[in-house]
């Protein structure tokens, strides 16, 4: 989904209802949508105006979210070049359907020792101000990461342990990707913008307090 907070809101809707119930209705008709569904989409930053800001709802359905900056010279060479000739790009299969589906049943079966779970919903926790005393928390956040932060943590920890090689993640695991999926879920309030306060600063220190 290009710049999806460009679409409707009756679009987002639809949208919503294919990350969530992995279906899609038509003329009141529902279609399941067959495994692996997932969704990537896009949104620009800098051009708000005559946007649909995505609730929060949708928001936190979203694993991750990546910030792409701009490419380096060599990158920006490489796409000028791809993009302004003749040649055709052509795309080789590299992974079949089924062979996706056991891989993320491989990575669903990892163990997860009771001490990185709680590692992983202690820092979502820390996010809340009512469920902490972190002067970071209280004095910048408006509204802290909800249950689904711990549990795309602790699935994504476990994605970055098999690709590594490991039996079972480790809170050094979490805290690979906890930047990614922390920073859509943590609202911050006027006091962070105004005093210029960076969610990825705010992520960067709950990573400190929590792995000191």
């Amino acid at each position: 989904a290009d710049e999806i907070n460009r679409t409707p809101p009756k679009t987002q809707s639809a949208l919503l209802e294919a990350m969530q119930e992995q279906q899609v209705t038509a003329a009141g008709t529902s279609y399941a949508l067959e495994s692996p569904f997932f969704v990537l989409a896009t949104q620009n930053p800098i051009e708000q105006e005559g946007t649909y800001p995505l609730p929060e709802a949708q928001l936190d359905r979203f694993m991750f979210q990546l910030n792409v900056g701009y490419p380096s010279a060599e990158e920006e060479k490489e796409i000028v070049t791809r993009t302004t000739g003749s040649a055709k790009e052509f795309l080789n299969k590299i992974i079949s359907r089924e062979e996706l589906i056991n891989i993320q049943k491989l990575v669903s079966n990892l163990p997860v020792a009771d001490h990185v779970v709680n590692y992983a919903v202690n820092m979502v926790r820390s996010t809340r101000p009512l469920n902490t005393e972190l002067s970071i928390v209280k004095d910048y956040v408006k509204w802290g990461a909800g249950p689904r932060a711990s549990q795309y943590l602790i699935i994504a920890a476990k994605t970055r342990a098999a690709l590594m090689g490991k039996m079972t993640p480790d809170e050094e695991d979490i805290n690979a990707v906890a930047p990614q999926i922390l920073r859509h879920r943590i609202l911050r309030n006027f006091k962070a913008e105004a005093d210029g306060v960076s969610m990825e600063n705010m992520i960067d220190q709950l990573i400190q307090v929590h792995h000191a």
